[in-house]
């Protein structure tokens, strides 16, 4: 939760439901949600449970407005993280909630979940032409790491482990 977004850890209920399309009892789903990439989330996520199990904290986040519970987004890890600690991240917003510091918000939130749970490196990427999502990246403290034709790539790696990063508790950047 974050001072104005509930980051609501999805179910597998709730996973099929968005795929097909079907917002659960209670809940209101802003003009545009889910977008298709929430939906390969709520995909890879059922495909995840059934092959091995509850991800735990390293699943899949509806992204809500604390205000009204409305689901704007979706934002999650795409598995738990790797023997090295490290795990791959992704967030979207429907086009109307977007401009309005969402976003970051979502990924700081998933950036202090990730290192609460002693993950030593976070990931993602972000098509070239997408600026506005390269400023997310950034203004939490990723840092682009490399690219190819069509992404650019992000990483934020802390040292030690279970919140132990440099002086200040600030993570280290690559």
């Amino acid at each position: 939760m974050t001072a104005r977004l509930v980051l609501h850890p999805m179910t597998g209920d709730e996973a099929g439901r968005l795929v097909a399309g079907e917002p659960p009892h209670g809940v209101r789903w802003a003009p545009g949600y889910p977008t298709d990439g929430d939906v390969v989330a709520a995909e890879r996520l059922l495909r995840t449970l059934a092959d091995t199990g509850d991800p735990g904290p390293f699943g899949s986040y509806e992204i809500r407005l604390r205000e009204d519970g409305a689901a704007v987004g979706g934002a999650g890890f795409h598995g738990p993280a790797d023997e090295d600690g490290r795990v791959t991240i992704g967030y979207g917003l429907v086009p109307s909630a977007r401009g309005r510091g969402y976003a970051s918000e979502a990924l700081r939130a998933l950036l202090v979940c990730a290192r609460v749970h002693g993950v030593t490196c976070v990931r993602g990427d972000v098509d070239h032409e997408n600026i506005a999502s390269h400023h997310v990246m950034t203004a939490a403290g990723m840092r682009p790491v490399g690219e190819d034709e069509r992404v650019t790539y992000f990483e934020i790696a802390w040292t030690g482990g279970h919140g132990h990063g440099r002086p200040g508790g600030r993570p280290a950047g690559p």
